[in-house]
C-alpha cells in the first residue's frame, strides 16, 4: 500500500498531467508543462536544502498546481495585477494540496504547513519557504530565463533579474552562478548584479 507521501505525490502529479499545454524537454520528448515544471522544482530541492522533510517536498512539487486554470490575462495588467494573480494562485494551489494531503492521511497541521509554504508566507524568515523560493528562482534561471529575456524590454529585464536575486539565499546565488548560460543571458545577469 502506498504511503501518505507517495499517495499525495501521485495525486499532485496526476493534476499536473492534466495541463493542456505541453513543453519539449531536452531529449526531444513532450510533457505537460506544469508536470515538467514540478519535476524541475523537485530536482533542485536537494541542492538548496540539506534535509527536506516530506511536507516541504510536497509543497515544492505542488507550487504551480493547476496554474493554467486561472490565466494571468484574467487579472489587470501591471505589477499589482500580477502580484494579485500570483497570490491567488498560491492560495488555490495550497488549499488543493492541503486537501490532497488530508485525503491521503496527513494530519491537518501538516496540510496547513504545506499550504503556508506554497503561499510563501515567511519568505526570508522561514527556511522551508526560502527553499521553495530558491527552487523557483533556479528553475526560472535554468529553463525559462533565456526565452523570457528575449521578449522583455532590456531595462525591465535587468530589474527582474535584480528582484529575483534579492529573493534568493546565498546558497542559491552560488548555484545560479554555476548555471550554463548563453553569452547574452550571462551579460544580462552581470549587468543586473553590477548595478545592485
Amino acid at each position: 500500500m502506498p504511503t501518505a507521501f507517495d499517495q499525495t505525490l501521485i495525486a499532485i502529479d496526476a493534476l499536473h498531467a492534466e495541463d493542456p499545454r505541453s513543453t519539449t524537454l531536452a531529449d526531444g520528448t513532450s510533457m505537460p508543462q506544469e508536470l515538467a515544471y514540478a519535476q524541475r522544482m523537485s530536482d533542485w530541492l536537494d541542492r538548496v536544502h540539506d534535509a527536506p522533510v516530506e511536507v516541504l517536498r510536497l509543497a515544492v512539487r505542488a507550487q504551480h498546481l493547476q496554474r493554467w486554470l486561472v490565466p494571468r490575462e484574467e487579472y489587470p495588467e501591471g505589477r499589482v495585477g500580477y502580484l494579485t494573480w500570483r497570490r491567488d494562485q498560491g492560495k488555490r494551489a495550497g488549499d488543493t494540496t492541503a486537501q490532497l494531503m488530508r485525503d491521503a492521511g496527513y494530519a491537518d497541521e501538516d496540510a496547513i504547513r504545506a499550504a503556508t509554504i506554497i503561499g510563501k508566507k515567511g519568505l526570508g524568515r522561514d527556511p522551508d519557504v526560502q527553499a521553495l523560493e530558491d527552487c523557483a528562482c533556479l528553475v526560472f534561471l535554468e529553463n525559462y530565463f533565456a526565452d523570457f529575456s528575449r521578449k522583455i524590454e532590456h531595462d525591465h529585464m535587468v530589474r527582474i533579474v535584480q528582484m529575483t536575486w534579492r529573493k534568493m539565499s546565498p546558497r542559491a546565488h552560488a548555484l545560479a552562478l554555476k548555471l550554463p548560460m548563453s553569452d547574452a543571458s550571462l551579460a544580462l545577469v552581470k549587468e543586473a548584479l553590477g548595478a545592485e
